[in-house]
This record gives structure tokens, sequence and C-alpha cells, in this order.
């Protein structure tokens, strides 16, 4: 099997050699890939520049997006325009954001994994550093969520659900819709990755509101999305986080943004949802 990779950045300059290094001292080299350069101010076209000098089969471009960093709709979108600019075959797409560090064996044992005719998605498991530098899991939801930082696809599965949607979700949406079309979602917890910034650290305090937004653009419904902005206070320990998605919901409800997901698949992921209430 062969697989590309794209790899959105802005203002990645200090992680990008780091990943670039440890993704071409991989075991199974990737066919091609794409860097797309999303309206950086620092350092990282420099190094994009030099990545395609260095390295095999490297690419990369500009894309010109919104300054403000949004939650989910910015990073798809520059994904999406890599994507477009995929010139070679393969059989897995891959995303990987610039701040990661992988274990050398990593896409030899994904694509082992893509072998099962029915998995779709699959990558491995997130790795932070704590106060003390020790690398501890961290790896939000439950393990058979791949993370939106290593993201890899079978074209099948990729090709079924259309592509990632830009919007706050999309890492959810994604796996949901890859169930709905009878994928399995494989998380291998052997392969850690090390993700060298913490979650969210560069986005903006809208966040809880934006996750509200995207409970409604994925159908969950009030009362699902109420358990969900539960669940979520509970972890963060913040009740604020409670009202703050509940008020990104309502105002979703109000203004009635689009769907990302149409009407059957929003009740196969209500059913879906509902089920694993039921099971934690």
């Amino acid at each position: 099997m062969k697989y590309v990779v794209i790899i959105p950045a802005h203002n990645e300059a200090n992680y990008l050699s780091g990943l670039l290094e440890s993704l071409f001292a991989q075991s199974t080299l990737p066919a091609e890939v794409v860097l797309v350069n999303d309206q950086s101010t620092d350092e990282t076209e420099k190094i994009m520049q030099a990545a395609v000098e260095a390295y095999p089969n490297t690419q990369y471009i500009n894309q010109q997006s919104s300054e403000e960093h949004l939650p989910g709709a910015k990073v798809v979108a520059a994904f999406m325009a890599g994507f477009k600019v995929l010139s070679v075959p393969y059989d897995v797409v891959v995303k990987l954001d610039a701040d990661l560090l992988l274990p050398p064996n990593y896409f030899e044992k994904v694509l082992n994994t893509f072998q099962a005719a029915n998995v779709g998605v699959a990558g491995g498991v997130c790795y932070e550093q704590n106060s003390s530098g020790q690398w501890v899991l961290n790896h939000p939801m439950k393990l058979d969520h791949v993370r939106g930082a290593f993201k890899a696809y079978h074209t099948r599965c990729f090709d079924d659900m259309q592509g990632l949607r830009s919007a706050m979700g999309w890492d959810t949406v994604d796996e949901l819709l890859a169930r709905y079309y009878g994928y399995e979602v494989k998380t291998l917890t052997e392969l850690k990755v090390k993700h060298l910034r913490p979650v969210g650290t560069h986005y903006k305090g809208t966040i809880a509101q934006e996750q509200g937004q995207a409970f409604y653009r994925m159908r969950y419904g009030f009362l699902l999305s109420v358990l969900a902005a539960l669940k979520g206070g509970w972890t963060k320990k913040s009740v604020t986080w409670i009202f703050t998605v509940l008020k990104g919901y309502l105002i979703a409800f109000l203004k009635k943004p689009p769907y990302l997901v149409d009407k059957k698949q929003g009740r196969f992921i209500r059913s879906y949802r509902w089920k694993r209430l039921g099971k934690q």
C-alpha cells in the first residue's frame, strides 16, 4: 500500500523540521508529501522550501485563508487545498499537524492495519509532556478515537464521506461518517505520537461556543447536546464550559447555519451517540 501526507502549517517554524525528520525516518516512506503554508509570518515557508530540496516527492503550496485561527475550519481548508494538488496514486491519505514527532515504524503499522478490508480511519495515540517533563498519555475521548492531529484515511472511506468538513468538530464528524458507511476506526495504542504543543493553546476563547455550534451542525439535537456539554464540563471541571457550549448551540439554533450531515446521517449519529452513552 502507498500513502500520501498533507501537512497544514501556520507559524510552525519551531516544530516543522522535527516532524519532517521523523516522517522521512519512517521504515515505510510516503509516496508524496504536500506542505501547506497557511499565511505564516515566521520562518515556516523557508523551512518548507528547504524541505522540498532535502526530501524526495515533496512539494509545498501557499494557502490564503482567514487570518483568524478558527478551530477546525482553517486547518481543514488548508488540508483540502493540499489534497487538490496530490499527483501520485495512493491507497491512504494522511493529515498531520506540524508539531508532532512520530515513532519510526508509525506508518508501517498504520498501513498494516488498513490491510483489513473494513478499516477506514486509523492512527496512534497522543503523548504530551507534563510539568515534570515526562511524556504521558493525553488522548481526550475514548481510545476508539483517532486524534485530528494524525489521522489516516483509506481512500474508499475518504471518498465515501466526501472528504473532511471545514468546521469545528470535523474530527468527530469524519469518524461518525466512517461508521455510517460501514468502516471501522482503529486506534493503535502501541504507536505513541509525541505532541509538542498542548491542545488548544493556539485557539481563542471561543472554542466552547464553537463546540456547541458543532453539536447543532452534527444534528445532535438539544438533549444530546446538553449531555455532551455536561460531560465536557465535568472533564474540564468547568461550569462555565457547560453554559458556553449550550450558548453556542442556541446561537446556531437561531441562526440556522448549514448542517454538516444530511438527515439520514444525523439519525445514525444520534442513535450511535445514545448507544455510546448507554455503555458509559
